[in-house]
């Protein structure tokens, strides 16, 4: 078990250092701001869903801790090519994997990259910090002009 949490804070380490699909996508029809007050978190999503209503381009801009930008970064790659009509069950199954109980070992069959996250369940306010950029792309997909919050 520790060798795979070694993987998992390893992939946690690049995805914040070197995250994917950072900065303003040249063309977008979907975007909204997160606010994680906790942690100081702060982001905007942007996103290109074209007319079959497949999530076509992510990308996410702000600034925030270790855990926020590793997650925006997974998560931007997790989306892509996946249809809005299956986001709200990708959001819902990845809170369910973060708020779950610590022995319940996530479905990495369905979760892919995304359950090197599932350690923050271990660190309850971490949870808020994971999941900003899940609530931030649920807002954009709804088109919601609020500031998305995870309190």
């Amino acid at each position: 078990m520790f060798e795979l949490r070694d993987l998992y804070q390893q992939v946690i380490v690049d995805h914040n250092k070197s995250p994917r699909n950072f900065g303003k996508l040249a063309r977008f029809n979907h975007e909204a701001d997160g606010y994680n007050p906790l942690c100081g978190d702060k982001l905007h999503v942007y996103l290109n869903v074209n007319d079959a209503g497949i999530i076509e381009a992510v990308s996410f801009e702000g600034e925030g801790c270790a855990i926020s930008v590793a997650s925006a970064s997974l998560m931007t790659e997790a989306l892509k090519g996946t249809p809005v009509s299956e986001f709200k069950q990708k959001f819902e199954g990845f809170q369910h994997m973060v708020t779950s109980d610590l022995d319940e070992l996530p479905d990495e069959a369905v979760m892919g990259k995304l359950a090197v996250l599932s350690g923050v369940r271990e660190f309850p306010s971490r949870i808020k910090c994971a999941s900003l950029c899940w609530h931030t792309v649920k807002s954009a997909v709804e088109d919601s002009h609020k500031v998305a919050k995870t309190e």
